[in-house]
């Protein structure tokens, strides 16, 4: 059985080969990682196709960005995760957009203007932020990003997460209680 720490220094070393464009390294961490970053995606997207073009946009980002990875950002997988989550929560927003552009009853505009979370990331910095992500479970996580970035209430929370409205709402505010302490430090 490969320890936890053995299987970052794996992805530790294949990260840093994937950053000298070595397909076959980039190929193996592919092989270790994509089912359970595909796992993530259509847990948050709810939709195959859509978890499907989310994972490929992960490891292109990934192949293009890799020498950028630091472990001041994390684990490598934590990293990696944290972009599979991003680029699915930005499909997830585009796609609406375009959705709703398509919609000719709708006389609304998309609204431009920066939410609460995008202030967070610019005061806080995008890596502490994401480092204080990671620091939360993945219900709390999910809870708050689906809330800010897909603008759910806290009843198409609880319907989507299939938990109680009040559990919900506990995740969210316990959630963010953390990422303040965190943030704080």
């Amino acid at each position: 059985m490969v320890s936890r720490d053995e299987s970052q220094d794996d992805l530790m070393r294949l990260l840093l080969s994937v950053a000298r464009k070595d397909r076959q390294a980039f190929q193996l961490l592919y092989g270790q990682i994509a089912a359970r970053m595909f796992g993530l995606c259509l847990k948050l997207a709810g939709q195959r196709e859509l978890a499907e073009e989310a994972l490929q946009e992960t490891f292109i980002q990934i192949w293009h960005h890799a020498s950028e990875y630091h472990s001041d950002r994390g684990t490598p997988l934590g990293w990696m995760m944290t972009i599979a989550r991003y680029r699915t929560l930005d499909l997830m927003r585009s796609r609406k957009v375009r959705q709703a552009a398509g919609d000719e009853q709708l006389e609304q505009l998309e609204d431009h203007r920066a939410g609460p979370l995008d202030h967070s990331l610019r005061n806080a910095g995008s890596a502490q932020l994401t480092g204080c992500l990671e620091e939360l479970s993945e219900v709390q996580r999910d809870s708050i990003l689906l809330s800010y970035y897909r603008g759910f209430t806290h009843d198409e929370l609880a319907e989507t997460l299939s938990s109680p409205i009040g559990t919900v709402k506990s995740w969210i505010r316990r959630g963010l209680m953390a990422l303040k302490r965190c943030l704080e430090r």
